[in-house]
């Protein structure tokens, strides 16, 4: 047999790699897709319909209106950072992580794979998530350039994260503190339910330095047209915080950091 010789990037690894990720989850759709819309559409329907009621505007807004945008990027970050940290954890608790790291792929290659499936999920949740939103409110985003890019980023962040978690447990239930002290607390306390200036000193100071209140932040912007904080500034805290977080990612999948014997 001839030596089979890749390029400079191993292209078909990839694009199989990314591929798997998304039949994974495809496959139990019900548990991957349906059950974050479910969770989105009840939040919806318990601070809409039970609690928003008597509710007045908030930042200018109709409650249901401030509330939707919160709500889709909640959603976008918990589903990026569940689909790449299960995966990884699924892998190496079952043992076939070695079919991940024996083929010909870099630590970069892996790193894309994993993270166009938790971008691919992402984008299905959002985008059914966003169309159940213009039906609701009755019109589109105001910027939707600046609107996908935040939920692209917070997927890529999320995911990334979640590969971090996924390296970092050696069980579910190491996982599952990950999701429940740091995952959760971070989305629900970023100004998904009200708005960062209505809280007390240093609260609201703490906010800022959350880069989840700025992807939150910026797809409220992105779908509304209003901010706690300047769009500018969101945008450039995000992007470095992906490429931190994937950055680490990278080296600790090239080091074979707790992956490798």
């Amino acid at each position: 047999m001839p030596v089979r010789r890749f390029g400079r990037v191993n292209w078909l690894g990839t694009a199989t790699l990314a591929a798997r990720e998304i039949r994974r989850f495809m496959t139990v759709w019900q548990q991957t897709v349906l059950a974050p819309l479910m969770t989105a559409g009840l939040f919806v329907v318990v601070f809409v319909v039970a609690l928003g009621r008597g509710r007045g505007e908030v930042m200018g807004l109709p409650f249901v209106e401030f509330l939707g945008p919160g709500i889709l990027m909640m959603t976008v970050i918990q589903t990026a950072f569940a689909n790449s940290s299960s995966s990884l954890i699924s892998s190496k608790m079952q043992g076939n992580i070695v079919d991940t790291l024996m083929p010909p792929l870099s630590a970069a290659e892996i790193l894309a794979g994993y993270l166009a499936g938790s971008l691919a999920r992402s984008l299905l949740v959002a985008g059914v998530i966003g169309i159940g939103l213009a039906l609701l409110v009755g019109h589109v985003a105001v910027h939707p350039l600046l609107a996908s890019a935040f939920i692209v980023l917070g997927a890529l962040m999320l995911g990334g994260l979640g590969l971090l978690g996924g390296i970092i447990a050696q069980k579910f239930d190491q996982m599952a503190a990950l999701t429940n002290f740091v995952v959760t607390p971070l989305s629900f306390l970023s100004g998904t339910f009200y708005s960062v200036q209505a809280l007390p000193e240093p609260f609201r100071t703490l906010s800022h330095w959350n880069p989840i209140f700025y992807l939150i932040d910026g797809a409220r912007y992105g779908f509304a047209g209003v901010s706690d904080a300047p769009v500018g500034r969101g945008l450039a805290v995000c992007l470095l915080t992906v490429v931190a977080v994937n950055a680490l990612a990278w080296w600790w999948l090239r080091s074979g950091f707790r992956m490798k014997a």
